[in-house]
């Protein structure tokens, strides 16, 4: 069963499951991410906050919370049923790639400068 997500106005630079596998998100140079339901094909929400590319995305193991990389020097902690912004962390410089540890607090992500940040989240 193929099918096509249609949505983004720019190119899609990554896309990451759900643990259910029953929906993905995506991450679009249009500054936003989408999350769209596989068997329905319905674009479900629209991530906006992000003032430029969104380079990667990654989702906590509970499959609660979303984390997204950004050519804005931005890292952003998303809720992903409601779409809420939780938390932002701001680098010098690009990112590029993020992932999220099992505790679903611990976020490793890659710089353009060449650094790599390991943040801790608290009370979220």
């Amino acid at each position: 069963d193929e099918r096509t997500f249609k949505g983004h106005s720019n190119s899609v630079r990554a896309v990451a499951l759900t643990a259910d596998g029953k929906r993905v998100i995506s991450a679009s140079a249009d500054n936003t991410l989408k999350l769209w339901n596989l068997k329905t094909g319905k674009d479900e929400r629209t991530f906006k906050g992000h003032s430029n590319s969104v380079r990667a995305v990654a989702l906590t193991a509970d499959g609660k919370r979303v984390i997204s990389a950004s050519d804005d020097n931005t890292l952003k902690f998303w809720n992903l049923e409601t779409g809420e912004e939780i938390a932002t962390f701001k680098g010098e410089a690009p990112f590029y790639c993020c992932a999220v540890a099992a505790d679903g607090v611990t976020i490793v992500a890659g710089e353009s400068s060449g650094r790599v940040h390991f943040l801790r989240l608290e009370n979220v």
